[in-house]
């Protein structure tokens, strides 16, 4: 068994551990192995250990590995999800080459996605990223501005709103690790109750993936705990 193969197996046992002692399907939540910054080598290892999902945060560096993955690993269905900060002279290559988009913060960029998705693609998964710890060097749309910008989004043609992202602030103590979670899962509840047809929290992280599934996360971005350390010297924006 590879090392990638290894940590992605104990990855995948603490996810649905956290899920069941939390009374949740084990199958309720899914692993988004996030491959930035590692090559299309690493992707295939994952790939060979079963893994289909997969996140990335630089556009140039991640459609040359989508490009050498489908190379190497012809008809594999895979699903490639765009977790990184988004500008607005990127979004063209962003809806032509991804399943989902988590990081939506404003209208702008909504709508340029809506308007670049090629209709032959069918609807682009949209998150909306949530600055749910307040932090002023983070991007995410507020507390405040989240309904309209909610129902604004989901008024677009070509894109399916599907929930909510975030990144909290760094916490070891894994009992404060649940309070920005649990506000996640009130603020999807409060858009369901307002008549929005949402189905996804995408939260948690390699250090705080078992709280954030504990508290509702349906999709979980874990990269150094299956990938290793990264090395960002080489990085392709």
């Amino acid at each position: 068994m590879s090392t990638i193969s290894s940590k992605l197996h104990d990855v995948d046992a603490t996810i649905k551990a956290a899920a069941q002692a939390a009374g949740r399907a084990p199958d309720s939540v899914t692993l988004l192995a996030v491959s930035k910054t590692f090559g299309p080598d690493a992707v295939l290892e994952a790939i060979d250990a079963g893994q289909r999902a997969f996140g990335e945060n630089y556009l140039q560096e991640a459609l040359d590995k989508i490009e050498a993955v489908a190379q190497a690993a012809p008809g594999v269905a895979l699903e490639w999800h765009f977790i990184g900060p988004i500008q607005s002279n990127k979004t063209r290559p962003i809806a032509t080459h991804f399943a989902w988009v988590h990081t939506v913060d404003r209208l702008k960029i909504a709508q340029r996605l809506s308007e670049q998705r090629p209709a032959e693609m069918g609807p682009l998964n949209i998150c909306l990223q949530v600055n749910i710890s307040g932090e002023e060097t983070k991007s995410g749309v507020t507390e405040a501005d989240l309904p309209a910008l909610a129902r604004q989004v989901a008024g677009l043609p070509n894109l399916r709103l599907r929930g909510l992202m975030a990144i909290p602030e760094p916490e070891q103590d894994p009992d404060k690790q649940h309070a920005p979670f649990r506000r996640m899962r009130e603020l999807l509840e409060q858009l369901r109750g307002e008549g929005l047809e949402l189905d996804t929290l995408s939260m948690g992280m390699s250090g705080d993936m078992a709280a954030a599934v504990a508290e509702g996360a349906t999709i979980v971005r874990v990269g150094s705990a299956i990938f290793g350390a990264r090395n960002y010297n080489k990085v392709k924006e």
